[in-house]
């Protein structure tokens, strides 16, 4: 069946047609007027409280449909919602830097702060590029914080020397954990200072320095002015991720989106703990209290997908993280995909949601031939699980004849190696 995704107007999103989200919505439905001057931030499509998807035909939120039969919409007597929430995101302003309590951990925040902490869910989380994308994710290697700590003599005094002195003698684990804490901690008069001397620095002799790191470092000081987050781009790698290339966030992984288009999918939950880059509620200690201080390379942090079924699915490779809640398939078949006959997809017995995110049309029909949906950019399905296990697509023919078929599906991971 046919849905159509609740969109958030996040202040940080992209304006108007700019956005992906709004581009993906109104194609999708046809009241909706896009304004140029509003941030159109993300397009939820499954069945969380703060944004159910609703259904195109008749209106039903997906959160009434699944509840009313939940056998046949995801397969379970037990369950009654979906596990997962499939996201696009358009990203103009960096999100706040981050982390994502584990279940235990979001169990007890929720009893302690339920008005901060919603829900007691775990919210794992997967980012897959759409366009070229920009995030903070993990902590750089513990010598390469060193050096930039070392390159920016404002930080050095922010730190102190103490700080500085034990860092230089191991730069290790617990030294970068006593610097972070140290900098998440400073007094405000003291972060001012330190961000308008490197500012200053960078705007008079930006040929010294690093071209990225200055570039994304006067980017946040103009949006966020002397937020603390702003000198996190020293401690935490900066990715820039292609289409298709995807990072996975586990609980207590420090990120922070910065800019670009990106399909997410995560465990239902809204629990973030915030620590910078943002006006709303900083809960520091918390974050320091939870954060992995895990280093690695840019590289080490991205996501691997695999190929399940080579042989039978050779354009869908599927992203399976090491949770239960959720999986996502991204189907890219070339123009030649289809010429012999239809393209299996599968649908598992717990349902899945489809988004076509290109712009190359297509049709998809049950293994008997019944006909489900004629899909084009925009289009979301939420397939229950009484639809057929086995699913054929078959592209049509269109003015998009060159460019190739893109949708992702998302699912419970029910694959028997959760590994990422």
């Amino acid at each position: 069946m046919e849905i159509l995704g609740a969109v958030q107007c996040y202040e940080w999103g992209k304006l108007g047609d700019s956005s992906l989200v709004a581009q993906l919505a109104r194609a999708n439905d046809s009241g909706l007027t896009v304004d140029p001057s509003r941030p159109y931030a993300e397009l939820w499509m499954g069945d969380h409280v703060n944004g159910p998807a609703t259904i195109k035909a008749t209106g039903q939120s997906l959160t009434e449909n699944i509840r009313t039969d939940p056998v046949g919409t995801i397969g379970g007597e037990k369950a009654t919602s979906l596990p997962f929430l499939l996201k696009v995101l358009s990203i103009r302003k960096a999100l706040s830097i981050q982390v994502h309590p584990d279940k235990p951990e979001a169990e007890k925040l929720h009893r302690q702060f339920p008005d901060v902490y919603k829900d007691p869910n775990h919210k794992p989380e997967l980012a897959i590029a759409l366009t070229d994308f920009q995030a903070l994710c993990g902590f750089r290697p513990y010598p390469e914080i060193l050096r930039l700590i070392e390159e920016w003599d404002p930080l050095q005094t922010l730190l102190g020397s103490e700080t500085l002195a034990r860092f230089r003698a191991n730069p290790d684990r617990q030294a970068v954990q006593g610097a972070y804490e140290q900098l998440m901690r400073s007094e405000p008069e003291a972060l001012n200072r330190c961000i308008d001397a490197i500012a200053e620095r960078m705007r008079s002799a930006p040929a010294e320095t690093n071209g990225e790191l200055v570039e994304l470092f006067l980017r946040l000081v103009t949006d966020f002015g002397h937020d603390v987050g702003v000198l996190s781009i020293f401690f935490l790698n900066v990715l820039r991720l292609k289409p298709g290339e995807a990072i996975y966030l586990a609980a207590n992984v420090p990120h922070a989106y910065l800019d670009g288009d990106c399909v997410e999918c995560m465990a239902c939950s809204d629990n973030v703990v915030r620590a910078g880059l943002t006006p709303k509620f900083k809960d520091v200690e918390t974050l320091l209290r939870l954060v992995s201080y895990e280093c690695g390379p840019p590289a080490a942090m991205l996501a691997r997908a695999r190929l399940l079924r080579e042989d039978k699915q050779p354009y869908t490779r599927t992203f399976v993280p090491p949770v239960p809640d959720f999986a996502v398939s991204e189907i890219r078949l070339p123009a030649s995909a289809t010429t012999g006959g239809a393209y299996t997809l599968d649908n598992p017995d717990t349902g899945s949601i489809l988004l076509v995110a290109g712009s190359r049309k297509a049709s998809l029909t049950t293994a008997d031939g019944q006909h489900l949906a004629d899909l084009k950019l925009g289009t979301v399905l939420f397939l229950p699980s009484s639809t057929s296990r086995t699913l054929h697509l078959k592209l049509t023919n269109d003015d998009n004849d060159d460019e190739p078929f893109l949708a992702f599906q998302a699912m419970a991971n029910g694959f028997a190696a959760n590994s990422p």
